[in-house]
């Protein structure tokens, strides 16, 4: 016959009578009847109709198919075990073909399923019905959210995974069971799983984990970018599930990889990913994951510790002097304005990420060199060294980045804030390194803001620690009164305060004012001008400690008000808009109760410590009753300031 001659009723299988006793066949209450109907649906439903599968889909019912799969899987009493594998590879291939219609995929018969099929995954020797099972997964996955959740399932990842590095390499198994993880990496979101659901998710990081350490493919970068994915997500639950895993194995082989990746030609961008990954670690584990003795019986060739952290920090400071030199040739000298911002956006975000590393490994090193920290057992001192000495040079080139940006009047940027922190990071351990340049670069870095910020605030928060040791020194002191920055901290101190500590922990507000206390100790003779930044520190000070019980609050406020009412006098004071008697008079009563906390409770006049502070100068020379109690109150102070 003729083709163009044929029946209208061939074209459309579902109104064909065949079809309909097809149907018959599935919904009949005998498995024999179903099993028949199978087989004459494979034959009438042809490829790309939708229609035709559904209706057979729902005409045998998900519950008929789950049947097959628990009898194939010698769940059902009577089922003879010569017919398991016939049960098991009918019931897949059955599966897989409904499964390829994304509604059918979806239904929630075919994604109640997905537990059996890992099942079979971990069951099978035969890599056949394994593709078929592979494959199937990953249509339920894509169909539906609802689909690709179910993997979470308590025992679902660790069914599919767990044998994953022991399917032949470039095998259809392997390219397979990859994929389906990229669907689920990139679909599922951790942020509202219930402890169960993440234990399915950890499961997925140790195979992984497993793999970017003992596959030498493609599939171990394929491993470590999904790491990265899953591993990067900041302030993650799956971070805290994974520091339960009792297990240190996963740790280790991770670190493997990294290893690999790192000692080996591989493309810039693969290091990349490699050093992410080992910030994500340091960022989950603390920073000691890098300075860690693992022993794993079945790897003998792991790197020594000390090898390791030198050639993650040699890495990053190499990816970093790249990236500061491509920076500042993409922002001062290329001419291709459309596409530089849109690199310059991304090398600043590569950056961001590879000082996070630099800043970990800063902590790290120092914790080793102080004799604290599990560190200090495993890192010998000659690494130590090494460390300091590749550090101080990758310090002195942000500096000199900054100098760059300096020379070329740019202050805003998300680099330049990020260069700014990193800098003083490392001062804050170490803050008389690059002393020449820091005193020359100091007040540029006091101006530098980040692209979204309308102030230094943060710029300013970062340099504390340094700070508040070289104002123990007179030439430190001299250095942040050149240019006025003494002002800039007491500004950045009373923001704080008048946030109320949101913006920045409590330990900076204490170094702000040790920095202030050293700075005005030191400076006695410097004639430094009662401005309106002291009488608004005066009156920040007394608010923030308020009715506070907290004794190194207390003292150390206590102090720094002393030292700033000894330049001035009460009539000044009072004669300022933004002051009034009532706040001297809770200055005084500040000054009463750290007394009483240094005395040990004696009495204190305070009619008399308010009168005492008419006696100063403005020069800073006042005598008798208020100088005292600076002397008394700043030694006590003192002490207590620097203890916090």
């Amino acid at each position: 016959m003729d083709s163009t001659q044929a029946p209208a009723a061939a074209e459309t299988p579902t109104t064909a009578p065949a079809f309909e006793d097809c149907l018959r066949l599935l919904r009949g209450e005998r498995d024999e009847q179903k099993l028949a109907g199978l087989l004459v649906a494979a034959n009438l439903c042809r490829a790309g109709d939708a229609t035709a599968v559904v209706e057979v889909y729902r005409a045998v019912g998900p519950r008929f198919l789950r049947r097959l799969l628990n009898t194939g899987l010698g769940k059902v009493e009577g089922g003879k075990e010569e017919d398991r594998e016939a049960y098991l590879r009918l019931s897949v291939t059955v599966l897989s073909g409904l499964a390829r219609f994304p509604e059918v995929a979806a239904d929630e018969g075919v994604v109640s399923t997905v537990p059996l099929i890992a099942e079979i995954v971990s069951k099978s020797s035969d890599l056949t019905i394994t593709e078929e099972c592979f494959e199937l997964l990953s249509l339920v996955a894509i169909a539906s959210d609802g689909g690709a959740y179910t993997f979470c399932e308590p025992g679902v990842m660790d069914m599919l995974f767990l044998q994953i590095s022991n399917f032949p390499d470039g095998s259809r198994c392997l390219e397979l069971a990859i994929h389906l993880m990229q669907l689920l990496v990139h679909k599922i979101r951790i942020d509202n799983m219930t402890v169960e659901k993440l234990q399915g998710m950890t499961s997925m990081v140790t195979s992984l984990a497993r793999l970017f350490a003992v596959l030498h493919t493609t599939v171990k970068f394929e491993s470590l970018h999904m790491l990265t994915a899953l591993l990067s997500q900041k302030e993650s639950p799956l971070h805290d599930a994974l520091r339960s895993v009792p297990s240190t194995i996963w740790k280790c082989q991770i670190r493997v990889g990294i290893t690999d990746v790192l000692q080996n030609r591989v493309v810039s961008s693969e290091k990349l990913q490699a050093l992410l990954l080992a910030e994500c670690m340091m960022s989950i584990l603390g920073e000691n994951w890098l300075s860690e003795e693992y022993k794993v019986p079945d790897d003998q060739n792991m790197m020594p510790v000390d090898k390791f952290v030198l050639l993650v920090l040699e890495s990053a400071r190499i990816e970093v002097s790249v990236l500061l030199n491509e920076l500042a040739y993409l922002k001062y000298e290329s001419s291709k304005k459309s596409q530089r911002d849109d690199a310059i956006s991304q090398k600043e975000r590569i950056l961001a990420i590879l000082f996070a590393l630099i800043e970990r490994i800063i902590k790290m090193i120092s914790n080793a060199s102080s004799g604290e920290g599990a560190a200090c057992q495993t890192i010998h001192e000659s690494t130590i060294m090494k460390a300091i000495t590749g550090l101080n040079e990758t310090i002195g080139l942000v500096l000199d980045f900054l100098q760059d940006a300096k020379d070329h009047g740019q202050r805003k940027g998300d680099d330049l804030l990020a260069a700014v922190r990193i800098v003083g990071s490392y001062l804050a351990e170490a803050p008389y390194a690059c002393k020449e340049k820091i005193r020359h670069l100091l007040e540029f870095i006091f101006s530098v803001e980040g692209q979204d910020e309308s102030s230094s605030f943060h710029s300013i928060c970062f340099m504390l620690p340094m700070l508040s040791q070289i104002t123990m020194e007179a030439d430190g002191c001299r250095t942040l009164a050149s240019f006025g920055g003494y002002k800039m901290v007491i500004d950045c101190l009373i923001k704080m305060i008048e946030q109320n500590g949101m913006m920045i922990d409590t330990g900076s507000m204490f170094l702000a004012c040790d920095t202030i206390i050293n700075f005005l100790s030191n400076t006695k003779n410097a004639h430094i001008q009662m401005g309106s930044c002291f009488v608004g520190l005066l009156k920040a000070l007394v608010s923030w400690t308020g009715t506070a019980d907290d004794s190194s609050v207390i003292i150390t406020t206590s102090c720094l008000c002393t030292l700033v009412l000894d330049l001035t006098t009460e009539e000044f004071l009072l004669s300022s808009s933004d002051f009034d008697s009532k706040t001297l008079e809770k200055l005084s009563q500040l000054i009463a109760r750290s007394l009483h906390q240094v005395t040990g409770g004696g009495l204190i006049d305070i009619h008399m410590l308010k009168t005492s502070c008419s006696s100063a100068e403005i020069d800073g020379s006042g005598e008798g009753t208020q100088q005292q109690q600076h002397q008394h109150v700043a030694a006590a102070g003192g002490q207590s300031g620097e203890d916090a």
